[in-house]
């Protein structure tokens, strides 16, 4: 859990736009991209990571992420499970950490795996396209406080194009050839973290 502290206050570092606040810093923060934008850009991160998931060799999946005791299968099916949780929060739910968590069970096949994607997109779309705000205002709750429906779509995109990148990667670390889907101008305007793994 990122925390940022000066004396004794603190926040969780989880928000561009509280960290500026926090810091005082003279320079803007919030979405570079409207919602609009941000739904289209996510639909395109799920859709190539769709394609991208039944590429990995099944007897791969319980392999483990480079620095993190997290499977492929569990990023697999973590990087949907983003999606999920933020659908969940526009519903009523409180975004709460524990259902990053989540873990699918270990003997989930790639069908499984892409069938659960599948579902999550589908939601996603449909939850667009049957009354979300699409102003972005509506004020969400999570585990670091009030967010708007615009930031919390914002973390959601870039935290699922982060696994998308991550899971390019893990392909081409098991020697699986792909046609790279994603490329560097789709993540343009998202403050994704500069490496595709943690140190």
């Amino acid at each position: 859990m990122p925390v940022l502290a000066r004396g004794e206050r603190f926040i969780y570092a989880q928000s561009q736009k509280e960290i500026v606040a926090f810091l005082g810093l003279a320079e803007s923060a919030g979405p570079a991209l409207s919602p609009l934008q941000l739904r289209d850009r996510l639909d395109k991160f799920m859709s190539a990571s769709i394609e991208l998931l039944p590429l990995m060799p099944a007897d791969r999946l319980a392999t483990h992420v480079p620095g993190r005791p997290r499977s492929y299968r569990e990023l697999g099916h973590h990087m949907f499970k983003v999606v999920d949780a933020f659908l969940d929060a526009d519903g009523g739910a409180t975004l709460v950490r524990e259902v990053f968590a989540d873990s699918p069970p270990e003997d989930t096949s790639t069908a499984q795996l892409v069938a659960h994607a599948d579902a999550v997109r589908a939601r996603f779309r449909g939850w667009w396209e049957t009354g979300a705000d699409r102003s972005g205002a509506k004020t969400l709750s999570t585990y670091y406080g009030a967010q708007s429906l615009h930031e919390l779509l914002e973390r959601t995109t870039w935290h699922h194009g982060q696994h998308a990148r991550q899971w390019m990667m893990l392909l081409e670390r098991e020697g699986v050839a792909h046609h790279r889907p994603l490329v560097d101008s789709d993540f343009t305007d998202l403050p994704m973290p500069t490496n595709v793994w943690d140190g």
